[in-house]
């Protein structure tokens, strides 16, 4: 006897770095669980506007501005579940009109909550490593922890494709890569990598809805304005520099801590901060507003 197969619209609501979360009811399939609000797609319902409906019905908030996220696939044990999901982010003015019992969680939080199987990769993806190094040496992924990734910064030749062919899928998980690179990939690469790197001139060519579904995008920011693109065209991340003076860009002005910290609060989707940056900073960068750092030199 087959499974039924149902479909269901789940929201990502992003407020200056953290995430809504609910609770299911014992009752409720999954129940006893943390969830992402949403809710069954109607039939002659689009997953997007079962997306807004539930989101109106459940939290209490109109949001407009949607990005899709993913389409996931999952079965259990009595059905098999079809997720679509969607991220928007809440403007602080609509706050006040979320209802009980949804609340505010920062992504290091979601991590020890106890979410449905389904929901495991939407975690992975919203919660980062806390910092990134930056490199053109490809055996440096060798040296990394579990709490960092690595963009390899390169220009992505032919010789070095085939360089990056020769890694493990697990070795590609801690990667990011350009663009321009992951183009170049074969599709089992491009699923294994940790992220897509977009330069400030690349992010700023791109409008919404032109990003790969169901991958991780980080963009390179030095202003206000890219950093608000990118945020408007739906990536997941941002990396924003120089913070600090560089020896290798000494003659770029530095933004420093103070206007760092301005900058950071304008957006709601995480920062890293790039530029001077040492392995011991992550702390006073997280305090003025980084989710996290990034370095050349620190690792």
């Amino acid at each position: 006897m087959s499974k039924p197969t149902i479909h269901v619209a789940i929201a990502i609501l992003l407020h200056q770095g953290k995430v809504l979360v609910g609770w299911r009811e014992a009752k409720q399939h999954q129940g006893n669980k943390h969830e992402f609000p949403g809710g069954k797609v109607e039939e002659g319902e689009t997953p997007l506007a079962a997306c807004r409906r539930e989101i109106y019905e459940e939290v209490g908030v109109g949001l407009q501005d949607w990005h899709t996220f993913d389409v996931i696939h999952h079965e259990y044990d009595d059905v098999i579940v079809n997720l679509h999901l969607f991220h928007a982010i809440v403007p602080t003015a609509l706050l006040n009109e979320i209802q009980q019992p949804w609340a505010w969680y920062s992504r290091d939080e979601l991590l020890s909550l106890n979410f449905p199987k389904a929901n495991q990769a939407m975690i992975q993806r919203l919660c980062w490593a806390h910092q990134i190094k930056i490199s053109d040496q490809l055996d440096v992924l060798t040296q990394l922890h579990q709490d960092q990734l690595m963009y390899w910064r390169v220009e992505g030749t032919q010789a070095q494709i085939v360089e990056l062919s020769a890694l493990r899928v697990e070795q590609l998980s801690q990667l990011i890569l350009n663009v321009d690179i992951y183009t170049k990939l074969n599709t089992i690469q491009q699923q294994a990598i940790s992220a897509i790197h977009l330069k400030q001139s690349q992010l700023m060519s791109l409008k919404q809805g032109d990003l790969s579904i169901g991958k991780r995008h980080i963009a390179a920011c030095h202003d206000l304005a890219a950093m608000q693109q990118a945020q408007r065209i739906g990536c997941d991340a941002i990396v924003l520099s120089p913070v600090l003076a560089t020896a290798t860009h000494p003659e770029t002005p530095a933004l420093g801590w103070q206007q760092f910290k301005a900058l950071a609060s304008q957006v709601d989707i995480p920062v890293f901060a790039l530029g001077g940056m040492q392995a011991s900073d992550l702390g006073l960068a997280q305090e003025r507003g980084a989710y996290g750092i990034a370095g050349i030199r620190f690792l």
